[in-house]
């Protein structure tokens, strides 16, 4: 009995995160509201990890995440928001100057946890970062020192 509950807890899991097709026994309608509250907030952790790539994609952000994370299992906001990022690429303004710095002071290869560079890139220290408030939110924004 307790072997199949788990069973059943894992299929459900892995429906609601990674969109495996729903259990046997469970409304369809109802797991769908659930995962797509749980992509939403998905959205939102990722959205504040990467302001300027979720700014960039203006009202559609939700939808874009949506659409990428539908049949991906989350491995965090940090990573997520780099995989999308990648999978936009090229991408243009804020967004690009975003992922270019985390690229800079971080490796990724997008199968394991980013790991701080030792030391930063020439690129990443002629660079800072600069807080500048839009909207009532502290976005961040890369400019040359001097």
């Amino acid at each position: 009995m307790t072997g199949d509950l788990a069973a059943r807890q894992a299929a459900l899991v892995a429906t609601l995160a990674s969109g495996a097709p729903v259990p046997p026994g469970f409304d369809p309608r109802l797991v769908g509201v659930a995962r797509d509250a749980l992509l939403r907030k998905r959205a939102g952790d990722v959205a504040r990890a990467w302001p300027m790539l979720a700014a960039a994609q203006g009202d559609q952000w939700q939808a874009v995440f949506a659409a990428w994370a539908a049949r991906r299992p989350t491995n965090g906001s940090l990573r997520d928001g780099w995989d999308l990022a990648r999978s936009l690429a090229p991408l243009t303004g804020t967004a690009a100057a975003e992922l270019a710095a985390r690229e800079a002071a971080w490796r990724y290869d997008g199968q394991s946890a980013p790991v701080a560079r030792g030391r930063l890139s020439g690129w990443a220290r002629r660079r800072r970062f600069d807080p500048l408030w839009e909207s009532g939110r502290l976005w961040t924004r890369l400019r040359s020192k001097g």
